[in-house]
């Protein structure tokens, strides 16, 4: 039988493009969620935000990871062999099988909380409201993750992309009303009664610090919330207007395999990516909670080093000593918003790129398999390597623009993180897409080795770096990216053994590192000339910085893209990403712009 497409499908690169934007008005969307609530809770209680997420993420990614995409490629590799009877019942099965996972998961991370809170939480039990929050949230996104794990399936991002703006929209709206009311409850009791939600405080200062932990809690409930209105929109849209598969295709498909068959081999598929998530997801948390005990030690055993070190900073939050491990670790936490910021939205790429590789793959498609390769590899690296050397420029400007005016002295301890993580964003960017791409091409145990590499890399430099009074938290970032160093050689290198793909350095890496060094030295001297500018106009404060922020991106967003069309960097299957772009295509290469 000649192999088909179900009706709904989009090419790579259009699926590609929705994700892109969706992920990228999610990022924008968590952005004003996580920023108003740092000026609400500050960092003591973002620190108190993210040991709440330090234990759900592991969780969360194990119940998710393995089996929505063993169901996108097992869908994908039936659609394009023409058995959608097949497709049908993967959904069904998948169904009994997300639902044993997500209550599975719930329940683990209920059993987990009340240890995981006393012995590796900055602020102990008072992290538990946080945890007990966010728990219903992975029985949800399991729930959902079957329906995008189909869609995606079926090359269709659409739903995945409504669902994760829906969700993140949510959250925004929720988590920020209900952060502000805890906060407001809670101090207007302090202010009756001397009490914080029955709890006695000595000074507003203690105050503030009980009060903390609550208004995380607060915040997260909208996250929780988020990802039920998330399922409610997945599964409306099925029951309304389906999955694309016509009456005739059916027809025309051969029978369906048993279901027993159809299980057995999801599971196949999904064993050695949820122990791939395993390893990552445990070394996570081993990673933030070794970077949590070692900050709790610092600063019982070596005060004199971190008071020295942070004295402004502590004095002008007003953090009292047994919140000061909390705080630098809510830097920390603060500055992971922004390392997670272009890599977050570059994964679409490999989302997308999962269900074409597989079914180029099952057809034995060697040309499609090359071009998908090198085209995900570039595409990344075009988004993330420029991303990266802006940031890098504006490393200071950035915290001091969106955390200083609430947690002043925070800058000095935040921007040289900053720094790290934005010179490495595409080291990180590229992992998750080589990940998705050994996936497709049936390579799922390469990761899970790859990741033992890296987390020992990862753990063994939090104990040499972190464990340094005089380094501290810096030590951290350098450990991630050795690990990235790590887990991105490994999984390169098998991708293109394995594939027998050879990239083409000089589009895929020479030219958008060349044209990425350009716009970042644009954006540093446009930076310099506003600085001087403002300087004798008598600008200075937010403004100033908002001004040299939109100086320094303008000037790099204009020569980047020139650069990039007069080295023929740019080709015309990127174009057609864009809206309209078959006919910008046309009209650069009549120039003879085009790659």
């Amino acid at each position: 039988m000649k192999p088909r497409r179900a009706s709904a499908s989009q090419s790579m690169l259009n699926g590609a493009m929705i994700l892109t934007i969706s992920m990228a008005l999610v990022k924008v969307i968590g952005f004003f969620y996580k920023m108003p609530l740092n000026n609400i809770f500050l960092m003591e209680g973002r620190g108190v935000f993210n040991s709440a997420f330090n234990l759900y993420s592991p969780v969360y990614a194990i119940a998710i990871t393995g089996l929505p995409i063993a169901v996108a490629r097992m869908v994908s590799e039936r659609v394009a062999l023409g058995k959608f009877r097949d497709v049908r019942e993967i959904q069904k099965v998948a169904h009994r099988l997300f639902l044993f996972v997500g209550v599975a998961g719930l329940l683990v991370l209920l059993a987990l909380a009340y240890p995981y809170a006393v012995f590796y939480c900055t602020r102990g039990v008072l992290a538990l409201p946080a945890i007990l929050a966010i728990a219903p949230a992975i029985f949800f996104c399991c729930a959902m993750s079957i329906y995008r794990g189909y869609y995606e399936g079926l090359r269709n991002m659409i739903p995945t992309a409504v669902s994760q703006v829906l969700e993140a929209l949510c959250k925004l709206i929720l988590g920020i009303f209900l952060a502000s009311l805890c906060m407001r409850l809670g101090a207007a009791e302090y202010k009756r009664s001397g009490t914080v939600f029955g709890q006695s405080a000595a000074s507003e200062a203690a105050a503030n610090s009980l009060l903390y932990p609550w208004a995380a809690a607060a915040s997260i409930i909208g996250i929780t919330l988020g990802t039920v209105v998330g399922l409610v929109y997945l599964v409306l849209r099925h029951k309304i207007r389906g999955d694309g598969i016509t009456r005739e295709q059916l027809v025309n498909s051969a029978p369906a395999e048993p279901r027993k068959k159809l299980r057995h081999e999801m599971i196949t598929i999904a064993i050695p990516m949820v122990l791939s998530s395993v390893v990552l997801n445990l070394t996570n948390l081993i990673d933030t909670t070794n970077v949590q005990r070692i900050l709790i030690n610092l600063v019982a055993n070596h005060s004199d080093v971190i008071e020295r070190i942070y004295a402004d900073a502590f004095r002008l939050a007003g953090t009292e000593k047994d919140g000061q491990a909390s705080y630098i670790s809510g830097i920390y936490g603060a500055m992971l918003d922004f390392r997670t910021l272009i890599p977050t939205i570059v994964t679409a790429l490999g989302v997308s790129a999962l269900p074409a590789i597989s079914a180029a793959w099952a057809l034995k498609d060697k040309g499609s398999v090359q071009r998908t390769i090198n085209s995900v590899i570039r595409i990344s690296l075009m988004i993330s390597l420029p991303a990266g050397f802006g940031m890098a420029v504006l490393y200071r400007e950035i915290p001091m623009l969106f955390f200083e005016k609430s947690n002043p002295g925070m800058t000095e301890h935040a921007a040289p993180i900053l720094l790290m993580f934005a010179l490495s964003t595409a080291l990180m960017s590229v992992s998750a897409p080589i990940t998705n791409l050994l996936q497709g091409i049936g390579r799922t145990d390469v990761p899970v080795k790859s990741l033992l590499v890296g987390a020992v890399v990862k753990i063994a430099s939090n104990f040499i770096l972190v464990g340094n009074p005089e380094i501290n938290i810096l030590g951290a970032p350098i450990g991630s990216i050795l690990c990235y160093v790590a887990i991105v050689t490994i999984n390169l290198g098998v991708l293109l053994k394995v594939s027998r793909v050879k990239l083409h350095l000089t589009t895929v890496l020479w030219k958008p590192l060349f044209c990425s060094g350009i716009s970042a030295a644009a954006a540093w001297a446009a930076k310099g000339l506003m600085q001087l500018f403002a300087a004798k106009a008598g600008v200075d404060g937010r403004l100033l910085q908002l001004l040299v922020m939109a100086a320094a991106i303008g000037a790099a967003v204009l020569v980047y893209a020139i650069s990039m069309l007069l080295t023929h960097a740019v080709t015309e299957e990127d174009l057609e990403m864009l809206p309209k772009g078959k006919k910008i295509g046309k009209t650069l290469a009549k120039y003879g712009l085009l790659g």
